[in-house]
């Protein structure tokens, strides 16, 4: 059966943490933490299949969102601001005057309570918070629980709800880096994407409120191919990134949990199958120049060393017509799952 461990792991301005290890019948281990809901490591067989930390202290400093629970809008908003019944709400900016992932102080920040439990088939931590009216500039008292499922099957299920006492707009999504080889990085790895069309972005990435196909670009996926096998062409989309992040809309959305992502390792032959609810997936993977930010350990992070695949509404939603609404009304319960399964 399933068991989960907790141990006392260090205190931050937020408050003090805990750090829980979630162990499976086939004895592979998913640890996260309350602070930020951050997911730190994923041993498989003993491999470590995630960018992380070994102490709540490094996660303090500088780094990219390594394996948080982002929040109450994961991803952009054009300009920190948005209209909602015809009132404008300003959000605090901390993206080149954008907002990304929630703001300056993010859900990522906070910590979070938390509760375990266990069945035969997963070992369960289910976290929550309440995120006050105007918190970051957002209407509504918004309340919010993750529930984090690790399963007999090397299945990562999550489980996002949220409730609101205002409108408001939601878009939860975690942020954990993937590197399932044993390479320094990806770009070998191979990637399928269940995705015809992909959200070009303006030179502060914000979308232009359109989604093209990806058929004879560098952003078709939909036939596996190597990660790294069109990431320097010449694109005008991939130069504002040096390499990919953006959004693809995933085919044949109805809000059912279906299969959109597979990454697979030639050289171990380990692969991992994606699902979700949600109508769109932000690809990363992690353009930082060497060196830009550190991993565990204390070795710096290699351009390309992960892939994120961040499951969300488009980028910048509220301010996008084209765009399916992350509205959430009083009464609604704002409800997404997506599954990282290891096989």
């Amino acid at each position: 059966m399933p068991t989960i461990t907790s141990t006392e792991w260090g205190e931050s301005p937020a408050g003090k943490a805990t750090l829980f290890q979630l162990i499976n019948d086939q004895g592979n281990t998913l640890s996260l933490t309350n602070h930020g809901g951050i997911i730190t490591s994923i041993l498989m067989d003993g491999q470590e299949m995630v960018i992380g930390f070994d102490d709540l202290e490094s996660y303090l400093g500088e780094n990219p969102y390594y394996g948080a629970l982002v929040g109450r809008y994961g991803n952009r908003i054009g300009g920190s601001q948005f209209s909602l019944d015809g009132n404008t709400f300003t959000l605090l900016a901390n993206n080149n005057g954008n907002q990304l992932h929630g703001g300056p102080k993010g859900f990522n920040d906070y910590v979070w309570e938390a509760d375990t439990s266990t069945t035969k088939e997963a070992a369960i931590v289910t976290l929550s918070h309440i995120s006050p009216d105007g918190d970051q500039g957002f209407p509504g008292e918004l309340r919010v629980s993750c529930r984090y499922e690790w399963t007999n099957a090397n299945e990562l299920r999550l489980h996002y709800e949220a409730r609101t006492d205002k409108p408001t707009i939601v878009n939860l999504t975690n942020h954990t880096y993937f590197n399932i080889g044993a390479g320094e990085n990806i770009l070998q790895q191979t990637l399928q994407l269940n995705a015809d069309r992909f959200t070009p972005v303006n030179d502060e990435l914000i979308p232009f409120g359109e989604n093209l196909a990806v058929m004879n670009t560098p952003f078709d996926f939909t036939s596996a191919k190597a990660i790294g096998q069109d990431i320097k062409t010449d694109h005008p989309q991939i130069a504002l990134a040096n390499g990919y992040d953006h959004n693809w809309e995933l085919n044949d959305y109805d809000g059912s949990l279906r299969e959109f992502a597979l990454v697979t390792d030639p050289v171990s032959g380990r692969k991992l199958r994606c699902f979700t609810t949600e109508p769109g997936v932000q690809v990363f993977t992690a353009n930082f120049a060497a060196g830009q930010f550190m991993g565990r350990g204390g070795k710096d992070l290699p351009t390309y060393g992960a892939i994120c695949l961040e499951t969300q509404h488009f980028p910048d939603s509220p301010n996008q017509v084209n765009f399916k609404t992350p509205r959430l009304d009083p009464r609604q319960v704002y409800s997404t799952t997506t599954v990282y399964r290891f096989e």
